[in-house]
């Protein structure tokens, strides 16, 4: 399932929560800054790792400016408590997700069913809000073109939880915390 490249995504996942900004208004601070020349232009580009810059993001968000180089991504994870968005700013990323909510404690494994998987395809000028607990990985699947992105996340990110998925087995592997990648 892919959006169309123009337009952002506004999903059931984009609906308000309690306290803090929303995931749709995180949505339209990523849109916004992502259209911005001068803050895509601020970031250092590396041919062969990731880059990023901390972001002031609204309304007490964590927000980041990613640099993606020819062939990244993050493999499988999620956010935990906190809700997000994410737009591309230059090139094109693609995420996988599952549709299905996970237990947030209390295992180690799971088999997924045969129809959770989605994915999309977000380039330049397009984005996605998500909820709580939202697993997926992103990737440039580009193999000569840098992506750019801007990711925003309320409230800022607790932890993040990394996944392994071998066919319908996902399982998680690691769990990182703020002092890991900030």
């Amino acid at each position: 399932m892919s959006a169309p490249a123009s337009a952002p995504s506004y999903a059931p996942e984009s609906l308000p929560a309690a306290g803090g900004p929303s995931a749709a208004e995180l949505l339209d601070f990523a849109l916004r800054t992502a259209a911005d020349p001068a803050i895509v232009s601020s970031l250092p580009l590396d041919p062969e790792g990731r880059t990023w810059i901390r972001l002031e993001g609204p309304g007490g968000s964590e927000a980041w400016l990613i640099g993606w180089p020819p062939g990244t991504g993050t493999g499988w994870h999620d956010h935990a408590e906190s809700r997000g968005a994410f737009a591309t700013a230059r090139g094109r990323l693609t995420e996988h997700s599952l549709t299905v909510r996970l237990p947030s404690e209390g295992w180690k494994s799971l088999e997924l069913a045969p129809d959770v998987d989605r994915h999309r395809t977000l380039g330049a000028g397009s984005g996605r809000a998500f909820r709580e607990h939202h697993v997926h990985e992103v990737l440039n699947e580009s193999p000569a073109e840098h992506a750019i992105s801007v990711h925003a996340y309320y409230p800022p990110l607790p932890l993040i939880r990394r996944y392994s998925r071998s066919g319908p087995v996902l399982r998680l592997e690691q769990v990182e915390r703020p002092a890991d990648w900030q």
